[in-house]
């Protein structure tokens, strides 16, 4: 038994959803005239609480879709430095934008209203316009770290204030509500612009779906044919993401409990210096300085454990709906 832990984009769709996929209504999505299409688009813009979605192949495209429709050549994003749009979206702000970077330290990744209000540039022709604020909802490289709504809010607030527009990598957004108990339309209310990935928990082959207005959204289209996005019969893809948000949200938390048994099971081990606290599906712990992450990850390896390196003394583990009571038994017997 292989031990899946690199990433939950790893799993594959459970018959029913294939079943869903295979039964699909389709046309040309270029045309906006494929039906389950449009469905998906329609579905997660209401739960939201939005006038439009797009659907893309991956979040890194609606994330840079939605910098390119906010921003101008020569403009600034202002982001924490573990920021998967500046960090993992192979330098797209500037290739595809343009645009500079305006790095702060939160907290696991998240950022406070006090600290963007710091740095929001003044209207001098030294610097660039603070033209967008971009958060990360839960934050992949803080180890699933998630935002309170308050603080959201009082971000939103700054944001008004200065007519800067917000933007919300919601990568894993359904893993954050699960834990806060909080909806998804008080999450509309705040952001300009959500992009919502379907294949990472909720376990879908592909896609992520942008949420804007419907002007935002007819401009983010014609982006996404620029970049090459535009796609044909994509309602069997579409098909699958339907089914994801009917079916495997609630369902998070079981891999958010089985995320924390794994951290404190690694926590028993001498080699790990500490663990980050595992407040969702993620757990990354830093071994002792001796040890270097690419020689224990190909340990992990030899014993039928897949993990991924996320620095130099850093290990990551995400937990997911193919992860199950069992492999979690067999990951303790390989470990301890």
């Amino acid at each position: 038994m292989t031990i899946e832990l690199r990433s939950d984009t790893f799993t594959k769709p459970t018959p029913v959803m294939l079943e869903a996929m295979f039964s699909a209504e389709v046309g040309d999505d270029v045309f906006e005239d494929d039906p389950t299409v449009i469905a998906l688009e329609q579905k997660t813009a209401s739960m939201f609480g939005y006038e439009a979605g797009l659907f893309c192949t991956s979040g890194t495209m609606t994330n840079q879709i939605a910098i390119n429709v906010h921003v101008k050549q020569g403009d600034e994003v202002i982001c924490d430095a573990l920021s998967h749009i500046y960090l993992y979206e192979g330098g797209g702000i500037s290739a595809n934008s343009m645009a500079s970077v305006n790095l702060l330290q939160g907290d696991r990744g998240r950022l406070t209203a006090s600290q963007i209000k710091e740095v929001i540039q003044p209207d001098n022709i030294h610097h660039p316009i603070s033209a967008l604020v971009s958060l990360e909802n839960t934050v992949n490289k803080g180890g699933g770290a998630y935002y309170q709504l308050a603080d959201i809010q009082d971000i939103k607030k700054l944001c008004i204030e200065n007519n800067i527009p917000l933007h919300l990598d919601g990568a894993r957004i359904f893993n954050a509500l699960v834990e806060t108990q909080e909806s998804p339309l008080e999450y509309g209310k705040l952001f300009d612009s959500i992009s919502v990935c379907l294949s990472k928990g909720l376990g879908t082959p592909i896609g992520s779906v942008l949420l804007g207005t419907k002007d935002f959204i007819k401009k983010a289209r014609r982006v996404r044919k620029r970049l090459g996005g535009g796609w044909r019969q994509a309602g069997y893809l579409a098909a699958a993401g339907i089914y994801a948000l009917d079916n495997n949200i609630n369902r998070l938390k079981e891999d958010h409990a089985r995320a924390r048994i794994i951290g404190e099971t690694m926590a028993k081990l001498p080699e790990v210096e500490e663990i980050l606290p595992v407040d969702t599906n993620i757990v990354i712990f830093r071994l002792n300085d001796k040890i270097l992450s690419s020689d224990y990850v190909q340990q992990l390896h030899e014993k039928g454990i897949r993990a991924a390196t996320f620095g130099k003394h850093l290990v990551r583990f995400v937990t997911h709906l193919d992860f199950t009571d069992e492999h979690l038994e067999e990951f303790q017997k390989r470990v301890l």
